[in-house]
């Protein structure tokens, strides 16, 4: 009997295998497969579990979704029964049904690092990140074995990164081949922000197991994270082979398509996660950025609309709303948004972008003293969540007058690359670069890029990827650097730019306004480049930042004593170079380019070395995608009420007027620093 017994088994063993390795290439055999053992068995489990399985893989959800709650219900707790429902759930777009299938399946088994996976990836979804964080860490200790490792997966779960990142360093000290360990340290590099870290991590761990695709994601999102862009790729195509309907994946491959320029691409890829997925909320608005960055704004507006249907608290897509400049919010809109601000449970982000946008929408209204205040509350809130000091930019100016002196620029003539592809365009946010970049990518000889991140990518790699820079170390650093290697660094930065041309114009613009503070380091590597200051009336520029959110960077714009000290500085750097490099630099005023944009437009051309081309006077005309938040008001002609505008909230801005002091007086010129 005992033996016949172990021979059912043996035999019922054998017949699951077999399903299994089918179910992966031939989902009909394996359902076959799975069909006969239920005749001889019916109700077996494991069986059930393959039939769903297969039906799956052959498109019917349904028929899978039925089998699995029949079989959850018979078997309420087995822990792979429920991480298969929670997987049609999830493809059948029911989120939340599919996080209670997950978290009830790694209650049952803690140590279902899948489950932990997917569990993760449903609350990404929700875009709630803290939750998808706690996920995705507990995937990590679920996934190791060793004591030690356990417990450094508990502190990373418990974000007590510096006790983590101990365990782990000593842990590799004995193990230096664990790749498991490696992933968990690359991770708390991560969350530290030192990402060359992270990605070095990470390649050795795919160097000894290809196959780890947790940690090849992670590589992945760590190489885009630091704008390496065609290598995030790379990494992305990998993954999709294996998994090509990972929402993830997915998201991150058309947010990296979006980074280098890609958009019709990136649009493509956005409209297929979508159509398999439509419940994701952050994914509309991504895509809403798409289609306004090619100027398809009424499709952006629905896609905004249809993110904040399927997340009403979701403050980022009003947000994007307003930022189109040309957009007036409706009064059911209006009402919606200060019934969400009422919750207690608003998150921080969601609540700022809520105020900035009621701030436009009373902005629109004529209700200036109402405007202001929700753009102060927007600021402050703000603010608080950032490390922002804004004497490092006053010590960045005194030590940039001290050591880039006439003599110091004199004895380094000749070095760089001679190359004159580029046109920089410089200065504070909001202060016309953008009209600046239309009129310029008009011409048939210059092509339009994007704000690039290189000047600053190429100044951080000066010292290497160990070595952290501290802010004595810059500009001082580069009376250090041999001739020779100046050379080398213009040829890596458009050797860095070339993903960015897509045209073969001869000349292209990199529109990232704070590379004022490098013009010194621009003029070293590339003499011959083009160098344009956009200036714009101080109250004016920088009222415009103070209502303006950045997804990144710009953290002196959310205080207007910062603002007044920041535009301040940046007022008296160029000063300084205009004084060692005389004629190095062309400064457009927003006020003359509006007053008389024919006279502005020959004289920019004429410094660019370019003939003129009356297509520039009709810069509006030009359909190319515009990524900032100016791109609806560079697709109109010229107008004047901007210029003025700021007057209407005089009242609220003495702090600002206080701070920029003698430059306010003195504008358009400078004050004697």
């Amino acid at each position: 009997m005992e033996q016949k017994r172990e021979d059912r088994v043996g035999s019922l063993s054998a017949a699951l295998m077999q399903a299994r390795k089918l179910l992966g290439v031939r989902p009909d055999l394996a359902e076959e497969q799975a069909r006969e053992i239920l005749k001889v068995m019916p109700g077996q489990p494991d069986a059930l579990l393959l039939l769903a399985g297969a039906r799956s893989a052959q498109k019917d959800h349904e028929g899978a979704r039925a089998i699995l709650e029949r079989l959850v219900a018979d078997n309420p707790k087995m822990a792979p029964a429920y991480v298969g429902l929670g997987s049609i759930l999830s493809g059948l777009g029911e989120t939340r049904a599919a996080i209670a299938a997950f978290s009830r399946a790694v209650e049952l088994d803690p140590r279902h690092a899948a489950a932990w996976r997917s569990l993760g990836d449903q609350y990404s979804t929700l875009d709630d990140e803290e939750a998808a964080d706690r996920a995705y860490a507990n995937s990590i200790k679920a996934s190791v074995n060793d004591p030690q490792l356990l417990t450094a997966a508990s502190a990373l779960c418990e974000n007590r990164l510096a006790v983590a990142e101990r365990l782990l360093r000593d842990f590799l000290k004995a193990h230096p081949t664990d790749v498991a360990a490696m992933r968990m340290l690359a991770e708390v590099g991560a969350r530290l922000g030192r990402l060359e870290d992270a990605e070095m991590l990470l390649a050795r761990a795919l160097e000894l197991a290809p196959s780890f695709t947790p940690a090849r994601y992670n590589y992945a999102l760590v190489l885009h994270r630091q704008l390496k862009s065609v290598e995030a790729l790379e990494q992305l195509d990998l993954l999709l082979k294996q998994d090509p309907a990972s929402a993830s994946y997915r998201t991150l491959r058309a947010a990296t398509l979006v980074r280098i320029g890609e958009f019709e691409e990136a649009i493509r890829a956005y409209e297929g996660l979508l159509r398999d997925h439509p419940w994701i909320a952050k994914g509309w608005m991504s895509y809403g950025h798409c289609l306004k960055t090619l100027g398809r704004s009424e499709e952006g507006v629905a896609a905004y609309r249809k993110s904040i249907a399927l997340l009403p608290s979701l403050g980022e897509a009003y947000w994007s709303l307003a930022n189109l400049k040309t957009f007036r919010f409706r009064p059911d809109e209006i009402e919606a948004m200060r019934e969400q601000l009422k919750r207690s449970d608003l998150k921080d982000e969601d609540r700022f972008h809520l105020e900035f946008a009621l701030g436009k929408a009373m902005e629109d209204a004529g209700e200036f003293a109402r405007s202001f205040e929700h753009y102060a509350n927007a600021n402050a809130l703000r603010r608080k969540g950032l490390d922002y000091d804004p004497e490092e930019l006053s010590g960045h100016v005194r030590r940039s007058k001290h050591a880039l002196t006439a003599q110091f620029f004199a004895q380094r003539n000749g070095a760089g690359s001679q190359i004159p592809d580029p046109i920089f365009i410089v200065g504070l946010p909001r202060a016309g670069s953008t009209l600046l970049e239309q009129i310029l990518s008009s011409h048939s000889a210059v092509e339009g890029t994007m704000e690039l991140q290189d000047i600053n990518i190429l100044l951080r790699s000066l010292d290497g990827p160990r070595k952290r820079r501290t802010p004595a170390d810059y500009p001082e650093s580069l009376a250090e650097i041999d001739p020779e290697r100046f050379q080398s660094l213009g040829e890596d930065y458009l050797t860095r730019a070339r993903i960015h041309r897509k045209s073969g114009k001869p000349f292209f613009i990199d529109k990232m306004p704070n590379n004022f503070q490098h013009i010194g380091f621009i003029h070293l590597i590339l003499p011959s480049a083009k160098i344009i200051d956009a200036r714009r009336h101080p109250m004016a520029c920088c009222f415009s930042n103070f209502k303006q959110h950045f997804a990144r960077g710009q953290a002196f714009s959310y205080d207007l004593s910062d603002l007044g000290r920041f535009y301040r500085d940046y007022v008296e750097l160029m000063a300084h170079f205009d004084a060692v490099l005389p004629g190095r630099v062309h400064r457009v005023f927003y006020e003359r380019m509006i007053a008389e944009p024919e006279r502005e437009i020959r004289a920019l051309l004429e410094y660019c070395g370019l003939p003129f081309e009356a297509g520039c006077l009709r810069y509006y005309e030009n359909d190319r995608a515009v990524r900032t938040a100016s791109s609806e008001q560079v697709r109109r002609p010229l107008y004047s009420d901007a210029v003025d505008h700021w007057r209407n909230y005089e009242p609220f801005l003495g702090p600002l007027g206080a701070s920029l002091g003698s430059v306010l007086d003195a504008y358009p010129g400078a004050p004697a620093f």
